[in-house]
């Protein structure tokens, strides 16, 4: 998590494996195979008290290999999960320079109580500094946004839409109620991508789910988002154990689901989450990840349509179009194969589910999987590539005149003189048997000095570029594309 320990600390990476978690100096519990919520509550605890974590690297070649991590545990600032954008120049399909406009949301966050923190308005300053620097085009990226607030997910809805129905919400006695756009105003009216992911859910998938509906985006990502269109509540025990002669705050609570979600053309979103227009190969993309992977999941079900307006028919979204050029690419894009083949590879691992104890197999295994990985940093220095212009844009630059560069022309070129193959974004790619080798540039803030691989972000400002070309016409004139500012 940004701005957590172990992301300040800086041994654990993101797709490290951990085994085992043990409290200051006692002795490691072993956690492969237990639920994810009881390791969680393994490692978090009281703020100066201190955690061990054995890992598996996720650079390593062989599985056997193990690294302790000691953190001190800390309160985590939500500072470095706040919504961020990037002003991205770079060449279209006709060698012409373009400016489109990346929105990285980490979630649907509110401050609740003092009602100062709001997504929605931080993403307004956003939009307006992207929008006086004139994109042409813009990308939302959720995937990996797991939810969050759903006066939020309405509120930034609106801000792409005029007006109309966002959600609908189906009580446990069937009745309807559907939530609308709290504001009749637009923020921004231009091409918009919305990016997902399996790990985009709940408030993500209304988000989603709502533009796609009205017509208003391209979705592009895995087949389907996550699939959770249920709303939960926490009942305190404590208020009916006074009934049995007991009251206190240490009863514990049930988390009770009481709702569903259902889009504005009347399907729900559980179970099935939001389709694609356009899908990408993606190491996250498996069946085992979803709601419909979880026991007891409610079933997908529909209500009537609600009343709403497509998006005017003059702003048509060219889905065919922008699909095979999509696919044209993708079948072209040596990343594109490296996924594809480590998906072939891990959905055989998964549907054989069994692993050798003979230690030739094992050592040829990993002199298979160190090889593949040598050969792909070997091909990876050797391509060449032209990088974009890209200025990162964050709540607290978003006035300023100067931005951060964060990605030239030429800085590729630089890591390779020197030897340094482009890292793959872990994020991007979250499967520990995939050739990650480190932190991405522009994944998790601004402090990655390596060029990043991510091919579904590069894809998905294809498609935008695409979106903006077909969007124009053949008589409208190019827009000025001059740089942002210059750098810090």
């Amino acid at each position: 998590m940004p701005g957590g320990p172990a992301q300040v600390d800086g041994r654990l990476k993101v797709g490290d494996k951990i085994t085992a978690v043990a409290q200051g100096p006692a002795e490691f519990v072993d956690v492969r195979e237990m639920r994810l919520d009881k390791v969680v509550e393994m490692i978090r605890g009281k703020k100066g008290t201190r955690v061990r974590l054995l890992a598996i690297p996720s650079d390593a070649t062989d599985p056997s290999r193990r690294k302790n991590v000691e953190l001190v545990r800390d309160e985590i600032k939500l500072k470095d999960q706040e919504a961020r954008a990037d002003i991205i120049i770079r060449k279209d399909e006709n060698g012409e320079p373009i400016k489109l406009g990346w929105l990285t949301l980490p979630s649907f966050y509110a401050d609740m109580d003092k009602h100062q923190k709001s997504t929605t308005r931080d993403v307004l300053a956003l939009l307006k500094r992207l929008k006086k620097e004139n994109i042409a085009g813009l990308v939302v990226d959720l995937r990996r946004n797991g939810g969050g607030s759903l006066e939020e997910a309405l509120s930034l809805t609106g801000l792409f839409l005029k007006s109309g129905p966002i959600v609908q919400t189906k009580d446990y006695n069937g009745y309807v109620r559907i939530s609308s756009d709290p504001d009749n105003g637009i923020a921004y009216n231009g091409p918009l991508v919305v990016l997902t992911s399996r790990q985009s859910a709940s408030a993500s998938e209304i988000f989603a789910a709502a533009l796609q509906d009205y017509g208003r985006a391209v979705i592009v990502g895995d087949k389907n988002t996550f699939g959770k269109g249920t709303v939960q509540t926490i009942l305190p025990i404590s208020r009916f154990a006074s009934l049995l002669g007991s009251h206190s705050d240490e009863d514990g609570a049930l988390k009770l689901t009481i709702q569903k979600f259902y889009r504005v053309a009347g399907g729900s979103t559980q179970l099935h989450g939001v389709a694609s227009d356009i899908i990408l190969p993606s190491l996250s993309d498996l069946p085992e990840f979803g709601e419909s992977a979880l026991k007891n999941a409610l079933p997908y079900d529909e209500v009537t349509k609600a009343k709403y307006t497509k998006w005017s028919d003059t702003h048509s979204l060219f889905i065919d179009q922008l699909r095979r050029r999509a696919e044209d690419r993708v079948k072209n894009d040596p990343e594109f194969h490296y996924v594809m083949e480590d998906m072939d590879r891990l959905r055989h691992k998964i549907d054989e589910n069994r692993i050798s104890l003979n230690e030739d197999v094992r050592k040829k295994e990993i002199a298979d999987d160190k090889l593949r990985k040598e050969t792909r940093s070997k091909e990876r220095l050797a391509r060449n590539q032209e990088e974009p212009r890209i200025y990162r844009v964050t709540l607290d630059t978003v006035d300023k005149p100067n931005l951060q560069l964060v990605m030239y022309p030429g800085k590729l070129a630089e890591a390779k003189k020197n030897g340094v193959a482009p890292k793959v974004d872990p994020e991007a790619a979250p499967d520990a048997d995939s050739d990650l080798t480190g932190s991405g540039a522009g994944s998790n803030g601004d402090n990655n000095k390596e060029p990043a691989i991510d091919p579904e972000r590069d894809e998905a400002l294809n498609i935008l570029a695409d979106l903006v070309d077909f969007s124009r016409g053949p008589k409208t004139a190019s827009a000025n594309h001059q740089a942002p500012t210059s750098p810090q």
